[in-house]
């Protein structure tokens, strides 16, 4: 009996361990506009140690030994037919009018993630382009003298924290709207990051909220003044990084009765996408709950079980929610990683742990199945 095909469209952090996980049973077809795993994740460390960054967080897809059984495809989603059960895409040439991929299913497993700054865009990205898109972000920070960082989420707080560890003498001034700021964490998460922030001479600013002008979305680096819409006077550096969390679902591919009001893919507590049978939405792109939680607590896992279990008729499993974001917001530092609990508890893995024990077992063994040495990229 032939084996099933599962179409991953996406290939980031969440599509990658989907694809792990199902490919042993299933005949397995990733769809990527990167030509690797180029994650969202630890914004201040890819802007600070682009180095550093790019040896976890940027990884050729034939790094990853689990992957060897997948067919890559680097290509742009243009639709699907839910009738037909075949997914539509275009390759990228470089000429714009690049080859047109069909690709049929027996389950679809929609991953592509969400747009969110310049560091997060579905464009069709060469290695080379990536590369050159990190050490252009790090230049332009690392030339000025002063940085604004706006925004009071975990990339605005990631991104504040990380430059003034690298570049202690330069100005690092964060805004944010609320009177604090990680608002979906855990109140005693903010107390302590308050402190490290204060620690690290950033200047914090709450109570700011900025004034976007003709739509801006805050996917460049930019420098002059900004303004507030909350009163205060504006406020100049000579380059402001904007974190203001205007997330915008990559679900132009989609037909828009999958969609909610803000175009995420609606999903029912199992992950699966309502009325269409082999159809599953997982990551930042579904709206599983208000967090999108299903992109950091095993959600990967939960979607690869319950294709299995539909392909044999078994039940589904629903997705279990902590109610709070959680993890890391400092990325690893010289002192280890701290890791923040939902309930508002941290702990703090020592370097030697991170070094030899959670990186190379737990991250590259244990989650991604064995990761080939990386190639220094950056």
């Amino acid at each position: 009996m032939s084996r099933k095909r599962v179409v991953v469209a996406g290939l980031g952090d969440v599509g990658i361990l989907t694809a792990i996980r199902l490919t042993r049973r299933f005949d397995v077809v990733g769809i990527s506009v990167k030509p690797g795993l180029v994650s969202g994740q630890e914004l201040g460390v890819r802007l600070a140690r682009p180095s550093d960054w790019a040896r976890d967080y940027w990884i050729p897809f034939d790094r990853f030994r689990r992957l060897d059984g997948v067919r890559t495809l680097q290509a742009r989603l243009t639709g699907v037919d839910l009738n037909a059960r075949t997914v539509f895409a275009r390759r990228d040439d470089g000429s714009g009018d690049g080859a047109t991929v069909t690709e049929p299913y027996d389950a679809l497993v929609i991953c592509t993630g969400v747009s969110n700054g310049f560091w997060r865009r579905p464009t069709v990205q060469s290695a080379a382009e990536i590369g050159a898109e990190l050490r252009a972000a790090h230049k332009r920070l690392a030339a000025a003298d002063s940085i604004i960082v706006v925004g009071g989420g975990a990339a605005a707080i990631t991104s504040a924290a990380n430059l003034a560890t690298t570049w202690p003498d330069k100005r690092i001034d964060l805004y944010y709207p609320g009177e604090r700021a990680l608002a979906e964490y855990h109140p005693r998460i903010w107390r302590r990051v308050h402190d490290r922030l204060t620690h690290l001479n950033v200047n914090l600013h709450p109570g700011h909220r900025a004034a976007i002008i003709n739509g801006f979305a805050g996917d460049e680096i930019t420098g002059g003044p900004v303004h507030w819409s909350t009163g205060q006077p504006p406020a100049s550096a000579d380059a402001v990084l904007w974190a203001i969390g205007r997330v915008r679902p990559n679900t132009d591919w989609l037909p828009p009765d999958l969609l909610d009001e803000r175009g995420f893919v609606v999903v029912t507590p199992e992950l699966r996408v309502p009325g269409h049978r082999g159809v599953f939405a997982v990551g930042d792109v579904a709206a599983s709950d208000s967090l999108r939680s299903s992109a950091r607590n095993r959600g990967d896992a939960l979607v690869a079980r319950n294709i299995r279990a539909e392909f044999d008729d078994r039940p589904l499993r629903a997705l279990r929610t902590p109610g709070r974001r959680w993890g890391s917001l400092f990325g690893i530092q010289p002192e280890g990683l701290e890791v923040f609990l939902p309930t508002g508890q941290a702990f703090r893995l020592p370097p030697w742990s991170v070094d030899r024990v959670v990186m190379p077992w737990i991250v590259r063994w244990g989650m991604y199945r064995g990761v080939r040495e990386n190639r220094p990229l950056v």
